[in-house]
C-alpha cells in the first residue's frame, strides 16, 4: 500500500532542493554579471587614463593607435595580485591634490589648493587634510608652501608636482608617493562633462568682491567685481559656478576665510568623485571621450594607470561617514597662528613653534577619529602594571583629574598628575616612554582618551621616564577631552 504522507514528504523535500538549487544558481549568475561589470568599468577607466597618458605625452593618440593591438596592450596595465600601491603594505596610501590657476592666471604656478589626501585600504577609511596656502615651512626655506611648485616649474618644468610632494611629505613626515595637479580651467571643464555636480552647501553665504577674470585692471573699481550668493541646501552646479563656490574667500561671515574655501573644497571633490564613478558617467562613450581631452590637457599625476585602477577598486564604495574631513587655520581650538613675515606680509606658522603637534595629529588621524574601530583589551592591558602620569596641556582647570580618575577606574596605574609645560593641546596626546614594553597599555590608554600618539623625543621627556615614578605612559590631555 502507498504511504501518501510519506511521498508528499519526499516530494515537498525534493521541491526544496530544487528551490535551493535554483536561488543557488541565480546569487551565482548575480555575482559573475557583477564581476563581469566591476571589470567593464574597470576596463573604460583604464581606456580613459591611459588614453589620457598618451595625449599627455605630445604623441598624437591618431599617430599611436593604427598598426597595433590596443586591447593587448590594455591587458598590460590591469593590475595583478601580487603588485600593490606605494604604502598599501602599511595600509595608508597618502597623495597629495594641487590646484593652481594655471597659464591663462597671473603666478598661474602658484598652488592655491594643497591637500593630502590618505586611504586607509583595511577601513576602507579616507582622510582629507587641506594645508593653507599661507602656511610657511622650514622645508621651503620658510616661505609659503604654495609657492613650492612654482620654483619648482621655474627650475626644471615639470618637476613641481613631484617636488611639493616631496616637500610636503618631509614637513608632515609622512610619505607622499603620489600627486594629482590640475589648474583651475580643467576643473571647470571636467564638471562641465560631468553634467554638474550637486553639493549640499552648508551655510549661506554672500561674497561682494568675486574677482572677474579679465577685469583686474578695469579703471572702474567696482566693475572689477561680482556679486556672488550662495544659499544653504542641495544646489546643482555647472563648472563656472563650482569654481566660484570652490575659490570665494571674501564673503560675509563664517564662510569669508581661506579655511572655510578649503571646506568648500573637501565638499566640492566628493561630489565629483560621486558623480565621476555613477553609471551614467562610465558607461557613457561620449563622456568619457571628453573627460580625456580635459584630462589630458589639464590634469598632471605621477599614478600609472595600473594604480588608478587598483586604488579605484579599493575605495569605490567608501560612503561619506568614511571620510575624515580636517582644515589646518588659526582658529583658538585648532593647529595655527597667524603673523607677518620679513616682507610684511600675511603667514601662518605652528602654534606650538613647531610641527610636531600637526605631525602626531596626521600619524593619528584614523586612529584618534575612529576610537571605536579597535577592541580595548583591558585585562591583559592591567596586567602590564604600567606606570602612568596624566598632565594637563591646556588652561581648563581639572582635565588632568578627571581624566586620571577615568583611568583608575579602568585598573590603570595613574602615579601622579600635573600641569603640562605648554597649555595649548587641542587633541590629547600619549607618550610611549616605556620603549615599547607597554604595547597594551599604550593601546587601552590611546583609544580611552582618543588621543594621538606623538613620536618625537624632546629632551624633556627623559624627566618623566627617569623620576622617582618611573613612567612608562605619559598622556598630555587637550581641549577635545572638554567637549
Amino acid at each position: 500500500m502507498i504511504d501518501f504522507k510519506k511521498k508528499m514528504q519526499e516530494l515537498e523535500e525534493l521541491e526544496g532542493q530544487q528551490n535551493l538549487e535554483e536561488r543557488q544558481r541565480d546569487t551565482s549568475l548575480q555575482q559573475k554579471r557583477k564581476k563581469i561589470k566591476n571589470y567593464l568599468i574597470a576596463i573604460i577607466i583604464i581606456v580613459l587614463v591611459f588614453s589620457g597618458k598618451i595625449i599627455m605625452s605630445s604623441q598624437s593618440a591618431t599617430d599611436w593607435l593604427p598598426g597595433i593591438n590596443f586591447f593587448n596592450r590594455l591587458l598590460n596595465f590591469v593590475p595583478v595580485n601580487e603588485k600593490l600601491l606605494s604604502g598599501e603594505e602599511e595600509d595608508r596610501i597618502n597623495v597629495l591634490l594641487l590646484g593652481m590657476g594655471g597659464e591663462t592666471h597671473e603666478a598661474g604656478n602658484l598652488t592655491d589648493t594643497i591637500m593630502v589626501v590618505s586611504f586607509k585600504p583595511s577601513t576602507k577609511q579616507v582622510s582629507m587634510i587641506s594645508l593653507p596656502r599661507d602656511l610657511t615651512a622650514p622645508t621651503n626655506n620658510w616661505r609659503k608652501i604654495n609657492s613650492i611648485n612654482a620654483y619648482a616649474e621655474k627650475e626644471n618644468p615639470g618637476s613641481g608636482g613631484e617636488e611639493t610632494a616631496k616637500a610636503i611629505g618631509d614637513l608632515l613626515q609622512i610619505p607622499i608617493p603620489y600627486y594629482i595637479r590640475v589648474d583651475f580651467t580643467g576643473f571647470e571643464k571636467i564638471i562641465d562633462e560631468l553634467g554638474g555636480v550637486e553639493i549640499n552647501v552648508e551655510n549661506s553665504f554672500t561674497d561682494y568682491t568675486y574677482p572677474i577674470k579679465g577685469q583686474e585692471n578695469n579703471p572702474d573699481y567696482y566693475a572689477r567685481f561680482e556679486k556672488l550668493i550662495f544659499t544653504a541646501g542641495p544646489t546643482k552646479m555647472d563648472g563656472s559656478l563650482a569654481l566660484k563656490y570652490a575659490r570665494s574667500r571674501h564673503a560675509i561671515g563664517i564662510e569669508g576665510s581661506d579655511f572655510a574655501r578649503a571646506r568648500r573644497q573637501q565638499l566640492l571633490l566628493e561630489a565629483i568623485k560621486s558623480k565621476f564613478f555613477s553609471h551614467e558617467t562610465l558607461l557613457n562613450p561620449v563622456i568619457l571621450g571628453k573627460l580625456i581631452n580635459e584630462f589630458s590637457k589639464n590634469l598632471n599625476t605621477n599614478f600609472s594607470p595600473w594604480e588608478l585602477i587598483r586604488l579605484w577598486d579599493i575605495f569605490k564604495d567608501v560612503n561619506r561617514d568614511q571620510i575624515i574631513n580636517k582644515v589646518l587655520n588659526d582658529a583658538p581650538d585648532n593647529y595655527l597662528i597667524a603673523g607677518q613675515g620679513q616682507d610684511g606680509a600675511y603667514i601662518l606658522m605652528p602654534r606650538t613653534g613647531n610641527f610636531s603637534e600637526i605631525q602626531n595629529m596626521i600619524r593619528n588621524i584614523f586612529d584618534s577619529k575612529n576610537p571605536s574601530s579597535l577592541k580595548i583589551e583591558i585585562d591583559d592591558a592591567i596586567e602590564e602594571e604600567a606606570n602612568v602620569f596624566v598632565a594637563n596641556g591646556t588652561w581648563i582647570n581639572g582635565l588632568a583629574g578627571k581624566s586620571a580618575e577615568k583611568l583608575t577606574s579602568y585598573g590603570f596605574n595613574v602615579v601622579g598628575t600635573g600641569n603640562y609645560q605648554e597649555r595649548d593641546y587641542q587633541n590629547s596626546t600619549v607618550y610611549d616612554l616605556s620603549r615599547g614594553k607597554k604595547q597594551k597599555t599604550l593601546k587601552a590608554i590611546k583609544e580611552i582618551a582618543e588621543a594621538d600618539q606623538a613620536f618625537d623625543e624632546p629632551d624633556w621627556l627623559e624627566e618623566y621616564r627617569n623620576g622617582e615614578n618611573n613612567i612608562d605612559i605619559l598622556l598630555i590631555i587637550g581641549t577635545e577631552a572638554n567637549k
